[in-house]
């Protein structure tokens, strides 16, 4: 970590509150292995993938925006938070940025820690999952189950590795080496993928719902049959896309949603998720500074992050999420 590591973590302190007044940038500590399990923070500092995809460019600043959002959030019970800092990606290297990540996340993983991405473009996905494949915890055996909470499928056939290409890399590695990877998308818009890309997702088995089936009324049924589903996985991976939801939400994003998934329901399908007990990795994507109006999206995605540690902690830890 370089000296300037502190630089975005500054927030209030309430001193006459004591610990009860403590915030996210009062506990954060710089990672070194050994330490007692908790949350290690790891960015991955590219928008190579966004531009390869397309996509208008500033995501490589997302991971510094997010940590700054991230830290005047509550430490509503004690947990171990580390920053691990960020890779970044130079010169185009894409596939040496997420090689580098994947290294580094493995490291924190079989540290015992919960690895959490801080993005950057959607291709920080084959990097997440890169790093759960060279865990311990992947070696010793047992399926995982992909959540990707997304306007998009990200199964692109394309002749270069992107933002849109991550999880075809995945379930196409997992089947190379006979392990069970299962993929399961929320928020998909039948407006922003086309047909080849659903019909590949049936090829493949993905399981999908869509943005327009996601409302309050139907919210009950979507989150049990979510949990149900991850009942059958001994591992899970959590990713989210900010495009999912609402462009008046989430301006700040590569590709804006004309409709979205509204955060009184996506939070708690995340919710359910973080907190199902197997939760082994997460990121959180698609953050671009330059295009966000008064900092909507690296708020939300600060409040998402924190949801996503605070019901995972009460699933390791016993007892309801704040």
């Amino acid at each position: 970590m370089t000296p300037d590591w502190r630089l975005p973590w500054q927030g209030r302190v309430d001193a006459l509150d004591g610990e009860a007044g403590w915030r996210w940038h009062q506990v954060v500590e710089p990672w070194q292995a050994g330490g007692r399990p908790g949350v290690a923070l790891l960015g991955l500092a590219s928008d190579e993938g966004v531009r390869r995809n397309q996509g208008r460019p500033g995501a490589a600043l997302g991971p510094q925006a997010l940590r700054r959002m991230l830290a005047n959030l509550p430490v509503h019970r004690p947990l171990p938070l580390y920053d691990a800092g960020d890779v970044p990606c130079t010169d185009g290297q894409l596939e040496a940025a997420q090689d580098t990540y994947a290294r580094q996340g493995a490291a924190v993983l079989d540290d015992g820690q919960l690895l959490l991405g801080l993005g950057g473009g959607h291709e920080i996905g084959w990097a997440s999952y890169q790093a759960f494949s060279r865990s311990a915890a992947w070696a010793a055996g047992g399926s995982l189950a992909i959540v990707n909470f997304d306007a998009h499928f990200d199964l692109r056939l394309a002749p270069q590795a992107s933002s849109g290409t991550p999880f075809r890399q995945a379930l196409d590695h997992a089947e190379a080496g006979g392990r069970t990877v299962a993929y399961h998308c929320v928020g998909i818009s039948a407006a922003a993928n086309t047909r080849a890309l659903f019909s590949h997702a049936e090829s493949r088995g993905v399981r999908w719902l869509a943005d327009d089936t996601l409302a309050a009324h139907t919210l009950p049924q979507h989150a049990e049959a979510l949990a149900q589903w991850l009942q059958g996985f001994d591992h899970v991976y959590l990713t989210l896309c900010l495009d999912v939801l609402p462009a008046p939400v989430a301006p700040g994003v590569s590709a804006p949603a004309a409709r979205g998934v509204g955060l009184e329901v996506l939070e708690p399908l995340v919710k359910a998720v973080a907190g199902c007990g197997r939760l082994r990795v997460a990121d959180i994507a698609e953050l671009c500074p330059p295009h966000d109006i008064d900092h909507r999206t690296a708020r939300t995605a600060a409040r998402l992050a924190w949801q996503i540690v605070s019901a995972w902690q009460a699933a390791r830890d016993g007892g309801p999420a704040a």
